[in-house]
């Protein structure tokens, strides 16, 4: 017999299955580019929903981090002539530190602070980042052209780019790693710990004050990695992951806090939703408006659900 939440996920999946052959019938390039998208904003909200579990805090700083990242992918591409996919590497690497000084010099001291100075720090970080990176490099729109971002194929007649599809293996990638992470690993099972009480988890030894840092810096260096495999096909600019804060904080709230399996059915469910919309004419400017109404929908039904109990 399958839990009543276990139950639940599968009955999503197979409607999602269903509505996805449905709209895969009725306009492929809908569900092809609705799956990839939705992979990508899965792949930028997962270390949201990682830091929102387990430091209890809402980065509203995330999509200034990951414009931190398009821009670190910039640097090396444009002074040094790094492929953006060969730059993963530094780039996460180097999201991380940042992730780990901000952590160190702010987050750090808020995190018995309360909820609403936690927002005002990370805010106010996000201004610090913007306007720093506004300073520097202006608000003119930038770029990293690669000939492989923009390959194309043809199946059964409809034409649909290849790249976006490294989104999906990504997110798959980054959601498997987390979950043997937190089952599989000793420091796993502790963050795991922390998430679920913090001060338990001191009482039996845990260094909390670790497992934060650790977090954070994690999280930040996934940022990195979605920066950049997302750079060759996006502008560049000071506000390019600005959007991302709020639809990843819709697809944890979603999915529910700490289902991270949830964020990847989220992003698809809004990915190909959004999809559709931009697919019917004149519904491209109703995409975030479908976007944020799905997110509604689903948390007033949850709520219901709850009241129920």
């Amino acid at each position: 017999m399958l839990a009543a939440g276990s139950k639940r996920q599968f009955i999503y999946i197979a409607a999602l299955v269903v509505v996805a052959i449905v709209i895969g019938i009725w306009e492929p390039h809908a569900l092809v580019y609705g799956v990839q998208r939705g992979s990508l904003y899965a792949v930028i909200a997962l270390p949201l929903a990682l830091i929102l579990g387990i430091l209890g805090v809402l980065n509203l700083a995330h999509g200034e981090f990951l414009t931190v990242g398009l821009y670190a992918s910039y640097i090396l591409f444009n002074n040094f002539g790094t492929d953006p996919l060969r730059a993963t590497i530094p780039v996460t690497l180097i999201l991380a530190a940042i992730g780990i000084a901000v952590y160190l010099l702010t987050v750090k001291h808020v995190l018995k602070a309360g909820h609403l100075s936690q927002l005002l720090i990370t805010f106010g970080i996000s201004l610090v980042l913007s306007e720093l990176i506004k300073s520097i490099y202006t608000t003119q729109p930038r770029s990293v052209f690669t000939t492989y971002s923009y390959s194309s194929t043809t199946v059964a007649g409809v034409r649909f780019g290849t790249y976006e599809f490294l989104y999906l293996l990504v997110a798959v990638a980054v959601l498997v790693s987390l979950q043997l992470f937190l089952k599989k690993t000793r420091l796993g099972q502790a963050t795991f710990a922390v998430g679920q009480n913090p001060r338990g988890a001191a009482i039996v030894g845990i260094n909390v004050s670790f497992v934060y840092l650790f977090v954070f810096g994690l999280s930040i260096a996934i940022v990195g990695l979605a920066s950049a495999i997302m750079v060759p096909r996006v502008a560049i600019f000071p506000g390019a992951g600005t959007p991302y804060t709020m639809k990843s904080f819709a697809l944890s709230a979603m999915a529910g806090l700490g289902n991270l399996n949830g964020i990847l059915l989220a992003g698809l469910t809004l990915g190909i939703f959004e999809a559709v919309v931009n697919a019917i004419p004149g519904g491209s400017g109703w995409s975030d408006v479908v976007f944020f109404g799905v997110l509604i929908v689903v948390i007033m039904t949850r709520a219901i659900r709850e009241g129920r109990r």
